[in-house]
């Protein structure tokens, strides 16, 4: 396998992630992935070098935009940017409580 296709795997598979991880696997979400899947599969066959890292370069782009936004997110709801943050916190609260074996009390829980 060539470096430019190890190249295009990696990118490949690192929008994939990104795609599931940010937008999700919804049914109603799915073309986000399928878009993703024909594009890749549309330039496989693409001689051109230039055109070949262009198109790689557009899907690190990509993947970096959707973690940016994600991490964009996180952090207006961190800062409270006039947004409710209780189910937030329990959440986080029970994932702290659970990763060292406990449980919250009733009082904390919906």
């Amino acid at each position: 396998m060539s470096s430019e296709a190890l190249h295009a795997l990696k990118a490949y598979r690192q929008l994939l992630k990104a795609i599931k991880k940010h937008i999700g696997k919804e049914d109603y979400k799915k073309h986000f992935g399928e878009f993703a899947m024909l594009e890749f599969r549309k330039n496989s066959n693409l001689s051109d070098q230039s055109s070949i890292q262009q198109k790689i370069k557009l899907a690190r782009d990509y993947t970096f935009l959707l973690s940016s936004v994600h991490h964009h997110k996180e952090l207006l709801f961190s800062y409270n940017i006039a947004v409710d943050r209780s189910d937030e916190m329990k959440r986080i609260l029970g994932k702290s409580a659970a990763s060292v074996g406990l449980q919250l009390p009733d009082v904390y829980q919906s």
